[in-house]
This record gives C-alpha cells, structure tokens and sequence, in this order.
C-alpha cells in the first residue's frame, strides 16, 4: 500500500477522519473537530520544520494518515517530536497503522529527532499501545484522570523511543 507525504488535496479527507474520533471517541481530547484551516496550517508548519505528514493511499482514497509534531513549544524540546496516528473509519486492522507508523519513524529520524514520545488515551483497548511497542517505544508513565470527555474521566498512557539506539 502506498504511503506517501500527504498534500493539500489530501487534508479534506484527514480533516474527516480526525472529526469522527473527535465526535465518537476518546481517543483524542479535543471536543471540537478543527476546520480545513487548521489542516492546512498544521501541513505547512510540519514542511517548514522538516517534520513528516504522511498518509496511507489506498485506491485513491485516505485510508488513514500519520504526522509527527515538535513535543512542546519550548526549545530545548526541538529534537523530540510527539507521533500521531489515526485510521479511517473501517481500516483498522489491515496493518495500515504498522505501515504508517514504519514509514514515519525513519522520516522523524532523518528530519533530526532523537525520541518520539507517544500520548495514548487509555481507551481500554490495547491496540494503539500495542503498535508502538512493535516499533520498541517503552512505556515511560501514565497521567492519571487528565482528560475528561463523552462523560468520563480519562488517563493517559506515555511511551518514548529513542531513536539514537
């Protein structure tokens, strides 16, 4: 399956795919679904920066996409990058995750990080934390009850790589 760089053409569809989890998961804590907007700007920020945007193209159509963002604004914080991952609805276990998030982790390495830090909602479910792990990230900790969403509280689970070893 062809993953590639996601272009401008590609947002519309990520923008929906992202919207679906916002309205019927937890899996991410945003409550609101961003606009088209926010896609085109987070797209020429993660180029500005080197940093990939890829998505999973499965007959011409978005199956699914992943990117890797700066951890936190600061500095000091410009070599480790947070990944993210997210599946279209009905394309999950079809190995498009296991695809993305191979192709992306090289991508981080070559654009400069040295540790990608993973932010998992504890869904009770294993499978996004189960990925990271085939790809040797650790689990380094979990923030309890920090996100509150579709009437629950809601941990979250740490995992890291290091991408020096």
């Amino acid at each position: 399956m062809p993953i590639r760089p996601a272009t401008a053409a590609d947002l519309p569809a990520v923008a929906a795919v992202y919207a679906h989890y916002v309205a019927t998961s937890v899996v991410t804590f945003d409550e609101t679904a961003p606009e088209l907007p926010f896609w085109q700007t987070r797209l020429r920020e993660l180029g500005e920066r080197g940093l990939p945007f890829l998505v999973a193209d499965v007959d011409g159509e978005v199956a699914g996409y992943a990117y890797a963002g700066q951890w936190r604004p600061k500095p000091a914080y410009r070599h480790t990058v947070e990944d993210s991952v997210y599946l279209a609805p009905g394309r999950t276990g079809q190995g498009l995750g296991r695809a993305l998030l191979g192709e992306l982790l090289p991508r981080c390495a070559k654009a400069g990080a040295r540790q990608v830090v993973a932010v998992i909602a504890d869904t009770g479910q294993d499978a996004s934390a189960a990925l990271h792990r085939a790809f040797g990230f650790v689990s380094v900790g979990r923030l309890t009850g920090v996100g509150f969403k579709l009437g629950r509280w809601v941990d979250t689970q740490l995992m890291q790589l290091d991408l020096t070893r």
